[in-house]
């Protein structure tokens, strides 16, 4: 299937490591122009080559903090005047710490609500102009099993994630008449640096071996693992591509059949 990414100019947030670093490889494999950013310089930099290496393409890195209005405005400047534009965003970030409800501070809200949220509306409309401009465009926002379902330890994370989606759903409806689809996509166990993070903390909390906790989690996902980044990027990339032009304000699960909601 041709996807029909060939020439369009995608934006990945956190593009260094795990998702979003899967999905902007997985882009660039499709032919598509690729920014990058991540607030950590080296990282960015090994992303960068790797992806230009993988896929022959050349990838523009820009350091920028998601939680500031004016990186993502600067990321997104320097974007148009590479590539003339922007038809795809790939809105992410890191989590906010584990812990539960006492554990945080108003500080500590704030901050999540800056990391995973504001980031999101702030991207979104940074990009909007140039999604309108050129008649439409796909904006995929990646949140987490816990907005279907909340996650023991993950306090912060569960309540501040769970604005995503209704932030997807509304943009969807408002926008629609722009040919601007907004659609979330939600990870289960994927394997990345986040999850191992969180296996070792959990862990810790039960005073049992990592490994011991793996496959605990394991055990409750019908397929029997955890997924892989490439898997969450095909998924990703498809939500991107006009291959998906009547998905839009939809929440897809690449969960291995973890999430035992219904809807």
């Amino acid at each position: 299937m041709d996807l029909g990414l060939n020439g369009k100019v995608a934006m990945i947030s956190a593009a260094s490591k795990g998702l979003g670093f899967a999905v902007a490889r997985a882009l660039a494999a499709e032919g598509a122009s690729v920014s990058i950013s991540s607030s950590n310089a080296t990282s960015l930099q090994a992303a960068k080559a790797s992806i230009e290496r993988d896929s022959n393409r050349a990838i523009l890195d820009c350091v920028a903090d998601v939680r500031s209005g004016d990186a993502i405005e600067k990321w997104y400047e320097t974007t148009v005047q590479r590539f003339g534009g922007v038809d795809l965003l790939f809105v992410n970030s890191g989590g906010p710490p584990a812990g539960g409800f006492m554990s945080f501070d108003d500080k500590a809200w704030q901050d999540a609500v800056d990391l995973l949220l504001l980031s999101a509306v702030r991207m979104v409309r940074t990009v909007l102009p140039s999604l309108k401009q050129r008649g439409g465009g796909s904006v995929v926002f990646t949140a987490s099993s816990s907005v279907k379902e909340p996650i023991e330890n993950l306090t912060l994370s569960n309540v501040v994630r769970a604005t995503v989606p209704a932030l997807s759903k509304s943009l969807a409806r408002e926008f629609a008449v722009n040919s601007i689809r907004f659609n979330t996509l939600v990870p289960g166990r994927i394997d990345t640096g986040r999850v191992r993070s969180l296996d070792a903390f959990n862990a810790q909390k039960k005073n049992i071996p990592v490994e011991d906790q793996r496959r605990l989690m394991q055990a409750a996902i019908p397929l029997g693992r955890y997924g892989e980044v490439e898997e969450y990027a095909r998924a990703a990339v498809f939500l991107l591509s006009p291959a998906s032009s009547y998905v839009t304000g939809a929440v897809l699960q690449v969960d291995g059949g973890m999430i035992r909601s219904v809807m």
